[in-house]
């Protein structure tokens, strides 16, 4: 399964409305230019977050998204099925032979449980900091 830049593109906005969560509406042209990314192509990719109840619209001056929940109760799952669809490693699983299935499902399965334990506010509070401190070398 790859994801494409319809889900990475898709979680950068979720994060971005998350860090300024309760702050009102953000631009997505404010998230564009910072993430150097094409305004246009976010407006197509907040389309089925709105449709799906993950993000509201306020139009205006002053207008733009904000998340419509708050982002320890979205889950990185639920944003990749809404633009990506279901998890799926490879296609025609039930064809398999049953040891290559039971791998499969596992990797499916896999993937799936990391990605619905992950908040979007669990993705917006890491930082480069985190990765480092994840880590301990000895020499």
């Amino acid at each position: 399964m790859k994801i494409s830049t319809k889900g990475r593109y898709g979680l950068t906005i979720m994060i971005e409305l998350a860090k300024h969560y309760g702050e009102g509406p953000i631009p997505l042209r404010k998230i564009a230019a910072e993430k150097d990314l094409s305004e246009a192509y976010l407006e197509q990719l907040v389309s089925p977050l709105r449709n799906s109840g993950l993000v509201k619209s306020v139009r205006g001056a002053y207008g733009g998204y904000m998340l419509a929940n708050p982002p320890s109760e979205i889950s990185a799952a639920h944003v990749i099925s809404v633009l990506e669809g279901p998890i799926q490693p490879v296609e025609g699983i039930e064809n398999e032979e049953a040891p290559q299935r039971e791998l499969w499902l596992r990797i499916r399965d896999a993937v799936k449980n990391v990605l619905d334990t992950t908040t979007i506010e669990d993705l917006a509070q890491y930082t480069e900091e985190t990765v480092v401190e994840g880590y301990m070398f000895y020499i």
